[in-house]
C-alpha cells in the first residue's frame, strides 16, 4: 500500500492541527529561477531569511530542501501562494500548488505538512525593508527571494502563534 501524502492546505487552523506541538517551520518563496528559504524558531516567534537556492528539476530541489529540513528538524513547510491582486489564482499559483503537493508526498517528497500562504505583498515588503537597511541594489537582487520567504513565514507564524484562526 502506498504511503499517503502529508496535508497540503490553505487553512492555517488545519495546518496548526497537523503540528500540535509547534516546531520549526521552513518558509519558501518559489521563483522561476530561485527558491528563497526562511526558517522560524520552534515557538513561532520570528522568521529569519535563509539561503536562496537555484531552482531546477524537482528531484534536485527536493534534495536541497530535504537537507535543510533535516538539518533544522523542520516539522512543516509554508509556501508562498502568488495570488493575483483580486484573489484569483493564475498559472504561478497553480505551479505553487503543484510544487506543494509534490513536496508533501511521502513517496517522492518530504512527507511534511504544507501550508500555502497568500504572498501578494511579500516581495514588496521585503524590498522596502532591505532599502530601509540601506542594502545595495546588487545585494537586494541576490537576497530578495529569501527575504520574501521570511515575510511569508512571519505572516503565517503570526497567525499560527496568535491563535487567530
Amino acid at each position: 500500500m502506498a504511503a499517503s501524502p502529508a496535508l497540503v492546505t490553505e487553512d492555517a487552523a488545519e495546518f496548526r492541527s497537523a503540528l500540535p506541538l509547534g516546531g520549526v517551520l521552513l518558509g519558501l518563496d518559489l521563483g522561476t529561477k530561485t527558491i528563497g528559504t526562511a526558517i522560524c524558531d520552534a515557538g513561532w516567534a520570528f522568521a529569519t531569511a535563509g539561503k536562496t537556492l537555484p531552482k531546477g528539476k524537482f528531484t534536485r530541489d527536493r534534495a536541497a530542501l530535504q537537507e535543510l529540513c533535516e538539518t533544522r528538524s523542520a516539522a512543516g513547510i509554508v509556501i508562498g501562494l502568488p495570488l493575483n491582486m483580486d484573489g484569483s489564482a493564475g498559472p504561478r499559483a497553480q505551479a505553487s500548488r503543484a510544487f506543494a503537493r509534490n513536496l508533501a508526498s511521502a513517496q517522492n517528497g518530504l512527507g511534511l505538512p504544507v501550508l500555502l500562504w497568500d504572498e501578494r505583498w511579500s516581495t514588496t515588503a521585503a524590498e522596502r525593508d532591505m532599502i530601509a537597511q540601506d542594502t545595495s541594489r546588487r545585494k537586494r537582487a541576490e537576497r530578495i527571494d529569501s527575504h520574501a520567504a521570511a515575510v511569508i513565514l512571519q505572516g503565517a507564524i503570526d497567525r499560527l502563534a496568535g491563535g487567530i484562526l
